[in-house]
């Protein structure tokens, strides 16, 4: 090895032997921690615990330079598609809906039309995320229209169609999540989740198509539109991908144009739109005469100094978000103070997550139930089947939401409007009316009825109504919401506890779960001396308007903290004592070490939208013309080996340099990788130098 050729190699492969760890690069990259290290390459895919290099030969890649990130922004970022309107889609756990606003009037932003159905004392600003398909599969109705239908059937016949409703948390639950991952429908039949998110994608791509024709007067296109879906922040990846590939389905985007389709955090989209509030758009839950000093013309934002911090609770269906945000001023950027970790207590799982912004620090938490069930609101329908449990029997009501599913269906709806109407100052009774078939499929089931069940019970907050009801003193009611609430307030103090966030001035309550007066209520008294309550009006539209906001200034969002450790399989020189025995592999006299985890990123690593991760490498044969690069991901920070445990292939670029002139290709050709990062997706490049042949992936959490 000699010239240039060696002095690259040598440049490329410094390592102090002394060290246990690699060299840390610019960000906290870390450099290859071997001389000569080699990039391993396969022709199909293995699994992340196989040896690549063992099971494919001498086949491999050298780098050429140490990774770095690049001061510039990705060219492509700043050329973005302009489009006429922007329409979020919130599609959340128990409830969705869109709203849209034109690029030429930004402040205004326009709720969709109110849905058709609904219960009374409902708001039906947005619709129950119900769908139901035919018995042959096919998409018949979403919403209210959905549920109606399935209600009005005849018995016998609701069993043959599939009737879905809050199947979102699936995509959270589900460990292996995968494009193949199954839905259980209200009958018991199996249906593909990418098909009910595509189908119910598609109708909101063609309900607000519809609506934005109208004002029009004309057809408007789905190209003139940016779409944003909102999603939880504390979904993993895989969970994000399967979103987008649902859109895809549904035709908002395409894989060639992806820019069309933003996936927003419900965190990000809420703290987006509580800045921009001004003062008379809110509700200031506790005795203070005014909203910090300023007058109702004034938004939030400009009530706000230097080092001032918020927090907003966002209370759903499926979830709870906390986030704190500190401003600063004048450019008001955002810093994510913690990155996520996770935790269980009991029922509850709780991730400690902080988001990002143009305006301010972050540091945040989130739970959501474990595979014991749904959180958030949900929590409250969790207890209330507890308590039928308890009253009627575990194998009855198993049995009678297969039995009977839409008879099931219309209880849930009649304890969703009484749980709306439970107050801390009620004092009458609440009645839950119990459907026919319920009483009639008890009475068969048992031998017995309804009312000797619950006599039976001891449960004496709960009576029987001759008029086919369940009677729930006020204090029953409430004891249904405790454990939710209970909960919320015991990780607020968790977090005010904290010293980054001792001095919040602000706490936002917002989403659907934020109408409750209990919640608001427990809220109030345990934080009222600390910070002022706020509420903001239409609480239940919050995320959906910062989604919009959100989609029309996409630079708003800077920096994100990644959410996983990203790296590439590489052969390093083998040295003894420190590599595991295992893993040598001698190769034309060569001594190599296996599976070395090649970093390009750290979980939580600070990293700027459009920022790019770059390394050069070379074939190991010069005259190798298929060049597979290898992909991984891992949660953890402290990945030697991508054999380590939960190290996971995520991505595959394939280079195939067939047909090019060999005599145009330097001895040693340049093949460089760039990652990337800051985006909900991230996106990997390969570039032969020589002849500008490429190749770009999509990191995919799905398919491997």
């Amino acid at each position: 090895m000699k010239g240039a050729e060696a002095c690259i190699l040598r440049g490329a492969c410094q390592w102090d032997s002394s060290d246990e760890k690699p060299q840390t690069g610019h960000l906290g990259l870390r450099m290859p921690p071997a001389s000569f290290p080699s990039l391993s390459l396969e022709t199909a895919p293995t699994s992340a615990y196989s040896s690549p290099a063992r099971s494919l030969g001498d086949t491999g890649i050298t780098p050429l330079s140490p990774s770095h990130i690049a001061n510039d922004a990705d060219p492509n970022v700043s050329e973005q598609q302009t489009f006429l309107v922007v329409v979020a889609i919130d599609f959340g756990t128990t409830s969705s809906g869109y709203a849209y606003s034109f690029a030429k009037e930004p402040e205004c932003i326009h709720v969709m039309r109110r849905w058709e159905g609904g219960d009374p004392g409902v708001s039906n600003q947005k619709t129950p995320t119900t769908i139901l398909l035919t018995p042959e599969r096919k998409f018949h109705s979403f919403g209210y229209a959905a549920r109606d239908f399935y209600h009005d059937l005849d018995p016998n016949e609701a069993k043959q169609w599939l009737y879905l409703e809050k199947f979102k948390m699936k995509l959270h639950t589900t460990g292996d999540l995968t494009m193949d991952t199954d839905l259980t429908a209200a009958n018991g039949k199996k249906v593909k989740a990418l098909e009910i998110f595509a189908y119910a994608l598609q109708y909101f791509k063609e309900q607000a198509l519809k609506e934005l024709s109208d004002q029009a007067g004309s057809e408007f296109e789905n190209s003139d539109v940016r779409w944003v879906i909102t999603v939880p922040a504390i979904w993993k990846q895989p969970a994000k991908q399967f979103m987008r590939q649902a859109a895809y389905q549904a035709g908002l985007a395409s894989p060639e144009n992806s820019e069309q389709l933003i996936i927003a955090l419900e965190p990000e989209a809420a703290s987006i739109y509580c800045r921009k509030l001004r003062l008379h758009q809110m509700i200031e839950l506790s005795s203070k005469t005014a909203v910090n000093g300023y007058s109702s013309s004034d938004t939030v934002g400009a009530g706000f100094a230097q080092g001032d911090k918020y927090v907003v609770v966002d209370s759903g269906g499926g979830t709870v978000d906390l986030t704190v945000h500190q401003i600063r001023l004048p450019e008001g950027h955002l810093k994510e103070l913690y990155k996520a970790t996770e935790k269980y207590t009991g029922r509850l799982f709780l991730r400690v997550r902080s988001q990002f912004l143009t305006v301010l620090n972050v540091v945040g938490a989130r739970f959501v139930l474990n595979s014991g069930g749904p959180y958030g609101s949900l929590g409250v329908d969790y207890e209330f089947e507890k308590l039928l449990c308890k009253i009627f029997g575990e194998d009855f009501i198993e049995q009678f939401k297969i039995k009977r599913p839409a008879a099931w269906v219309d209880l849930m709806i009649a304890f969703e409007s009484r749980k709306r109407a439970a107050a801390p100052d009620r004092t009458n009774p609440l009645n839950i009316t119990l459907p026919f078939s319920f009483i009639d499929y008890y009475k068969k089931f048992r031998g017995h009825s309804v009312e000797h069940a619950l006599r039976k019970s001891n449960v004496d907050f709960v009576k029987w109504s001759s008029q086919g009801m369940l009677r729930m003193s006020p204090d029953a009611m409430n004891a249904l919401f405790r454990p939710t609430i209970d909960s919320i307030i015991e990780h607020l103090r968790d977090l005010f506890r904290k010293p980054e966030v001792s001095t919040v001035k602000f706490l936002f309550l917002v989403g659907g779960f934020a109408e409750a007066p209990l919640l608001q209520q427990a809220v109030q008294a345990a934080f009222g001396d600390k910070c002022r309550i706020i509420i903001p009006q239409d609480v239940g539209l919050t995320i959906l308007k910062g989604a919009v906001l959100f989609g029309l200034d996409p630079a708003v969002i800077k920096v994100r903290r990644s959410p996983l450790t990203y790296g590439v399989g590489v052969l390093n020189r083998y040295v003894e004592g420190k590599h595991p025995p295992e893993k040598l592999l001698v190769k034309d006299g060569t001594r190599w070490c296996t599976d070395v985890f090649d970093k390009f990123i750290s979980v939580d690593q600070s990293v700027a939208l459009g920022e790019l991760v770059k390394r050069s490498y070379t074939p190991a044969k010069p005259s190798q013309l298929v060049i597979v690069i290898n992909i991984y991901s891992s949660e953890h920070d402290n990945v030697s080996f991508i054999t380590d445990p939960g190290v996971k292939k995520c991505g595959t670029l394939r280079l195939d340099l067939t047909g090019t002139s060999s005599a145009a290709v330097p001895a040693r050709r340049e093949i460089q990788t760039l990652m990337q990062f800051g985006d909900t997706e991230i996106k990997a490049t390969a570039i032969d130098i020589a002849t500008s042949k490429s190749v770009k992936v999509g990191i995919d959490f799905l398919n491997y």
